[in-house]
C-alpha cells in the first residue's frame, strides 16, 4: 500500500479484522461442490466531521454481493433506515423537552443474508440477526425503525439508521440501563452527545429550547462535485418568472449527445437529500427541475 496514509488504513483494516474475530463473524469451512464461493473486498472511507475535517479512517471488508444470484444465493437483503421526517420530529421533541441526544455506533452491521455454509473467502455475515424489541421497546407502526420505551414518567426513543443508533431520553438512569443492555447485544461505540449525524450538523441552545440543523458541509461537497463552488448565490430558490417545459429539450442528435454528458440526475438526487433533511424551502424548485431528467436541455 503506497498511499500517504497507508499506516492509518492498515490500522483500520486490523481493527475491522479484530472486530470480526471478537464477534465470531465468520467460520472457516470447506464449501460444498454445489455452492459457488462469494469473494470479498476492502472498502475504504475517510469519515468527516461537522466542519469537513477528517476524523477517522474506516476500512470495511464486504462481500461482493453483485456476484450473488437472487433466489439461489439469497432471498432478501435490507438495512434498517429511519425516515428523515421521523428523525426531525424526534429532534424537535428533544429540543422542546430539553432531553438528551446520544449517538451509538453498532460495530457489527448486517451486509446480506446468504447461504449458511460459506467458503474460506467469505465471512458469514448477517445470518444471525439480533432484535431490538426484547427490552420492552415498542416498535412504531408508521416507521418500523423507531422504537419507544415508557416506564412511569421516563420515556426513551431509539432510532435505527443502518449501524447508527440515536437515543433520545429524559431519564439518565434509563439511558444507562438501555446502553448497558445494548452493549450486551451488540459491540457498541458510545459517540456521546449528538452534534453530527447522517451529514447533518446539530446546533443546540438548551436554555432557549432551540435546536438547529444544517448541512453546509454536505452542500459544499456537492457544489465541488459538480464544479459549482464559485457560482453566484441567489436569494430565492428559483429565479422569478422562469418557465420550463419539454419543448426546451434537445432537438438534434448533437444537442442530445452534449446534454447526455451532464450529470443532471445525479445533481437532482444530491439536492433531494438536502430537501428531505434540512431545506424544504427548495422543494418546489427541485420538483420543477426533476421533471426533465430524461430529456434535459440547456434551459433546464
Amino acid at each position: 500500500m503506497s498511499n500517504i496514509d497507508s499506516d492509518k488504513w492498515l490500522e483500520a483494516m486490523k481493527s475491522e479484522m479484530d472486530s470480526m474475530g471478537s464477534n465470531q463473524v465468520w467460520t472457516l469451512v470447506d464449501p460444498p461442490k454445489s455452492v459457488r464461493p462469494v469473494g470479498c473486498k476492502w472498502v475504504y472511507k475517510r469519515k468527516l466531521g461537522a466542519n469537513g475535517e477528517v476524523t477517522a479512517f474506516k476500512a470495511r471488508l464486504v462481500a461482493k454481493g453483485y456476484t450473488q444470484r437472487p433466489g439461489v444465493d439469497f432471498e432478501e437483503t435490507y438495512s434498517p433506515v429511519a425516515m428523515a421526517k421521523s428523525i426531525r420530529i424526534l429532534l424537535a421533541i428533544a429540543a422542546c423537552r430539553k432531553v438528551s441526544l446520544l449517538l451509538e455506533k453498532n460495530r457489527r452491521s448486517v451486509v446480506s443474508k446468504g447461504p449458511s455454509t460459506v467458503s474460506r473467502k467469505l465471512p458469514e455475515v448477517g445470518t444471525r440477526v439480533k432484535v431490538i424489541w426484547g427490552y420492552d421497546f415498542i416498535k412504531n407502526d408508521y416507521d418500523p425503525c423507531v422504537y419507544k420505551k415508557i416506564s412511569g414518567s421516563s420515556v426513551a426513543y431509539l432510532v435505527l439508521y443502518v449501524d447508527d443508533i440515536l437515543l433520545i431520553e429524559n431519564d439518565v438512569k434509563m439511558l444507562g440501563d438501555i446502553k448497558a443492555w445494548l452493549s450486551t447485544q451488540f459491540s457498541m461505540k458510545d459517540m456521546g452527545e449528538t452534534s453530527y449525524i447522517l451529514g447533518i450538523k446539530i446546533y443546540r441552545d438548551r436554555s432557549r429550547r432551540m435546536l438547529g440543523l444544517t448541512q453546509s458541509s454536505y452542500i459544499e461537497k456537492v457544489l465541488k462535485r459538480f464544479r459549482m463552488e464559485h457560482s453566484k448565490r441567489g436569494v430565492l430558490p428559483m429565479r422569478h418568472g422562469i418557465k420550463l417545459s419539454k419543448k426546451q429539450s434537445p432537438k438534434t442528435d448533437e444537442e442530445l449527445k452534449r446534454m447526455s454528458d451532464i450529470p443532471y440526475a445525479s445533481a437532482i438526487g444530491s439536492i433531494q437529500y438536502v430537501v428531505q433533511c434540512t431545506r424544504p424551502d427548495v422543494a418546489y424548485a427541485l420538483s420543477v427541475t426533476s421533471r426533465y431528467q430524461a430529456c434535459i436541455g440547456e434551459a433546464h
